[in-house]
């Protein structure tokens, strides 16, 4: 079976109805991600921390995947697909795709602010007071601006073993996810579904400028020719 890697973006979930993560400014729904999205913002104030991540969960169990999500499910009857996303949602998970890395963490799972291992799964809201056995305070299970991205070798492993590259939704702007495009094998297919794509056509390299919903048909399309 062909193996065809998939790289998604926040523009992946938009149309689940999920924001793009940074918007103009560097803002996050309003929010300054620096303030949101790092280890010193969560120092400084850990309530707004909670408080964020809890409105963003509480959306996340409102919505539901896209057809986008469901067509690559779908994909697996015919090829082996590694899904490597940047998103901390689990939409990929509920339309049924069953091999996904998570490169900046999940949303629904928390973990212990003194052991990084100690990682469970959690839907309601997390508040200061909640946790771990040991004692120390629970945080998003969520990579911040300045901390490792535990997952990339693990991606980078995938990414070399590639039939098809198939990159949904992404600015291809925030690294080390942007950087995958460089380890996988010399002159294979790689397409790029976005509305507003940061790279052009060439070589190898196909652009469909689409949303992911009708730009993830049209290359199982490409695909099937």
């Amino acid at each position: 079976m062909k193996h065809i890697v998939v790289l998604t973006g926040a523009g992946m979930s938009a149309e689940s109805g999920l924001k793009t993560f940074r918007e103009a400014g560097g803002l996050w729904e309003g929010y300054d991600v620096t303030k949101v999205a790092s280890p010193e913002g969560f120092i400084d104030n850990p309530k707004l921390v909670l408080d964020f991540y809890n409105q963003r969960r509480r959306q996340l169990l409102e919505v539901n995947p896209n057809s986008a999500h469901f067509d690559l499910a779908q994909l697996e009857k015919e090829y082996k697909v590694s899904i490597i996303t940047q998103n901390i949602d689990d939409l990929h998970e509920r339309a049924g795709s069953n091999c996904v890395i998570h490169l900046h963490g999940e949303l629904l799972k928390i973990r212990s602010t003194f052991d990084e291992t100690d990682v469970q799964s959690w839907k309601t809201d997390l508040l200061l007071g909640d946790t771990c056995k040991k004692g120390y305070q629970l945080r998003p299970h969520i990579v911040w601006f300045g901390e490792p991205v535990p997952m990339i070798e693990n991606a980078i492993n995938v990414c070399k073993t590639a039939d098809v590259l198939a990159i949904i939704g992404t600015s291809m702007q925030v690294y080390p996810a942007a950087s995958l495009i460089h380890y996988v094998p010399v002159n294979i297919p790689i397409y790029y579904i976005d509305p507003n794509p940061a790279l052009e056509s060439k070589n190898n390299l196909k652009v469909i400028s689409e949303s992911a919903t009708i730009g993830v048909r049209k290359l199982i399309e490409l695909l099937k020719n």
